[in-house]
């Protein structure tokens, strides 16, 4: 549990409003709790059989920095949002209920036949090498739960063929009797069109109405992904209806605990899209993510108020290491499809990595690969955690090669609330490394520090060099519980001139909810051509389009909807900042380029210009001037509308700078920590993180300790704290 105020004084105004931010992750649940002009936060192990458990525990070890109770908090709360990681747990787990999938006749193979990259979808690179062997991922609806129905749509949106509705009985029947327990409706050319899913869905609940225990889940894809592409968007909606009840049994926990403690708001959800929205507008596939996409939107907020435009905002929790950027003040989408464990999905979603790296990634010797050592993806969580947890865990994993090395002391670990056993770290360690590879223990715990921190370190540099970037241009954020610990082993390797690290790295996530607003997004599929072709064989005349009207009346449908969702979630929708972002293409390309459109609506030839302008100036940003294709023509796509309300937050306090030499009450002594290159354990400097101050510099090597965390600096290296009170280590 830790502190962070905004002002000097603490607020002792009854009237106060306070924010409650929780993010629950493979191994901890975080919670972060603005009140006021303070911020305080805190974390407690997950506990996986019951989410709601770890929720209320986290927050109730928080509310004990703000003296008073949790009903009293909770009185004054008035918004709770939470995001999660947990999605992907249960695809993983495979424990979603059996479903049946409609489609169109004809086309039931869509889903088992996927696409060609499916092969490698959701594979790591260092696999790829094996991709000839690779099987496609095992679909979540096997091929006899899928029926074709009689109907058919064409891409304009006109009925070619009415719906049977007789078939659809029929086919409900044969699912029924199958063992589905939820349905999946997704027709050829719906996003064009919704009136048969519609139908369908309506079908389906006059079958079996939710007031009967029969009742079944349907999900269909014009909700869920109305786009082109008939594959992405059918997996978006299976993946979807396949999270959606466990999903809603989790909520419906922590919804209970929260009211019978006193709270009588919404509960509102992180989006993997950067926003938020109350939790009935949320789909299940809105929250995969969830936690690291928060913890983007954080980075971009606090890069901008300390002058950080280019960001790699890193999060090493305990489970997994995820990476996202920050590139001129805007957090970075996927531009395609995004990958969902081994499924491409339709899906507009902020772009992060994940690979199995946390400090409770396990470590093993394959002896059958030459006694190669390999770190992850299998983790301990945080039940029975590693071995130096004490609670059965024998498998030996980074955060015990950390407390072997000298980095976690295992007196301070969660701020003391949590002893750690050094001997039986070194046992698990001595036992499934050390020993197999004829090595020192401590030896055998830096190799774990080395390949975990190098796995990490590729991770950066396919992010930033692959794609064409200068890492020299970024900043790494070292966030998550395990971050700091390990980034100065990740973040010079790959290149990256500059850390930072804050009083809130093992929350930030929690911190990046309580700063996002309420976004939604509408989307919506309609081809126009907005510049013909010019100069290819003589033909086309290089016009740009003059139905203003018909690229209007899109983004007017949306934006109703838009309306619609904000007033009912009791949000004036005047208050709200509408924008418009459109797929776009040269003539003859596959894959579209997604802008951010000037204009919200077009009146005139200004306006398409203008449009045109800035997607020739995006696709250069992306691709180079030398693939520019304008004699192909351009057109659009898709309608993505963005709905904003911006709620209100708050600004990182300013200290003013102080003396370089670091306050002798921070100072804790010494301790033997493991430094390769000075040939070993040597008595290291310790400090204590929350008695430093503004201005304050310490010299590698010295390990900087906070109740949730561990800075380490290696030789060579320096820290300083800045006016806001976060490290930066050059």
């Amino acid at each position: 549990m830790a502190e962070l105020q905004l002002t000097k004084e603490k607020t002792e105004n009854p009237k106060v409003r306070a924010s409650i931010n929780v993010d629950i992750g493979g191994t901890f649940t975080d919670c972060l709790i603005t009140y006021g002009a303070q911020i305080v936060f805190g974390k407690a192990p997950t506990t996986t059989y019951d989410l709601s458990k770890g929720f209320m525990q986290a927050l109730r070890e928080t509310v004990v920095s703000l003296d008073m109770s949790l009903e009293e908090l909770l009185e004054s709360t008035e918004m709770v949002r939470y995001s999660t990681t947990l999605a992907v747990n249960r695809l993983i787990e495979r424990k979603g209920p059996r479903l049946g999938l409609f489609t169109t006749e004809g086309w039931e193979d869509t889903l088992p036949a996927g696409r060609g990259g499916s092969w490698g979808d959701g594979i790591a690179i260092s696999e790829m090498r094996r991709l000839p062997r690779m099987k496609k991922p095992e679909p979540i609806v096997p091929r006899h739960m899928v029926v074709g129905i009689k109907e058919r749509i064409d891409y304009k949106g006109d009925i070619v063929r009415p719906l049977d509705e007789e078939d659809v009985l029929e086919k409900l029947r044969y699912l029924v009797n199958q063992g589905a327990q939820g349905f999946v409706v997704c027709l050829i050319n719906s996003y064009t069109n919704p009136i048969h899913e519609r139908k369908i869905r309506d079908l389906i609940k006059r079958q079996y109405p939710e007031s009967y225990l029969g009742s079944m889940i349907v999900v269909i894809s014009s909700d869920v992904s109305p786009r082109w592409r008939e594959y992405p968007r059918m997996v978006a909606t299976m993946l979807c209806a396949y999270l959606q009840r466990s999903m809603a049994d989790e909520l419906k926990g922590m919804s209970d605990e929260l009211r019978n403690s006193g709270y009588k708001r919404a509960m509102m959800m992180v989006h993997n899209s950067g926003g938020m929205a109350e939790v009935f507008r949320t789909t299940a596939l809105n929250t995969f993510n969830g936690g690291p996409s928060a913890g983007i939107i954080g980075a971009a907020y606090v890069g901008k108020q300390q002058g950080y435009p280019n960001i790699i905002a890193t999060d090493m929790g305990g489970t997994s290491f995820d990476v996202g950027l920050v590139v001129n003040d805007n957090p970075s989408f996927f531009q395609y499809h995004p990958v969902i464990e081994r499924w491409a999905v339709e899906l507009t979603m902020l772009e992060s990595k994940s690979i199995g790296a946390g400090g409770g990634s396990i470590a093993s010797v394959d002896r059958l690969m030459g006694n190669k050592l390999s770190i992850g993806p299998r983790s301990a969580g945080s039940m029975p955690g590693p071995a130096c947890y004490d609670l059965g865990g024998t498998e030996p994993t980074v955060t015990d090669a950390d407390v072997v090395l000298g980095y976690v002391n295992p007196n301070y670990f969660h701020g003391g609330k949590m002893k750690l056993d050094k001997e039986k770290a070194a046992n698990a360690i001595r036992r499934r490394i050390a020993r197999p590879l004829q090595i020192e223990v401590e030896e055998a715990a830096w190799l774990i520090k080395k390949i975990v921190d190098g796995n990490m370190a590729g991770e950066l540099f396919k992010e930033t060099i692959l794609k064409g970037r200068d890492p020299k241009e970024f900043v790494v954020f070292a966030l998550g519980g395990a971050g700091p610990t390990h980034c100065c082993g990740y973040t010079f390797e790959a290149g990256v001139p500059k850390i930072l690290t804050f009083p809130a790295s093992p929350v930030f996530c929690a911190l990046g909810s309580a700063v996002m607003d309420v976004i939604q997004y509408y989307e919506a599929t309609k081809y126009i051509l907005l510049k013909q072709p010019s100069g290819i064989g003589g033909a086309g005349t290089g016009q740009y389009f003059t139905d203003y009207e018909s690229f209007n009346e899109v983004v007017e449908s949306l934006q109703k909807r838009a309306v619609r969702d904000l007033e009912g979630q009791g949000i004036n929708p005047e208050l709200a900042v509408f924008s418009l972002e459109l797929e776009m293409r040269y003539g003859g390309q596959l894959n579209m380029t997604r802008i951010s459109s000037p204009r919200l609506y077009i009146h005139n030839e200004e306006d398409v210009h203008a449009v045109y302008e800035q997607f020739e100036k995006e696709f250069i940003e992306a691709y180079s001037a030398l693939s520019v294709f304008p004699e192909g023509g351009v057109d659009i796509s898709s309608f993505i509308l963005r709905s904003t309300f911006i709620t209100p937050t708050f600004e990182m306090p300013r200290y003013p700078l102080k003396s370089d030499i670091v306050p002798s009450e921070a100072n804790k002594g010494k301790r033997e920590a493991y430094w390769q290159e000075l040939g070993g354990y040597i008595p290291t400097d310790t400090y204590e993180l929350s008695l430093l101050e503004a201005g304050n510099k310490i010299e590698g090597p010295a390990i900087i300790e906070a109740s949730d965390t561990n800075i380490v600096l290696p030789p060579g290296r320096t820290f300083t704290i800045n006016e806001y009170m976060s490290g930066i280590i050059v």
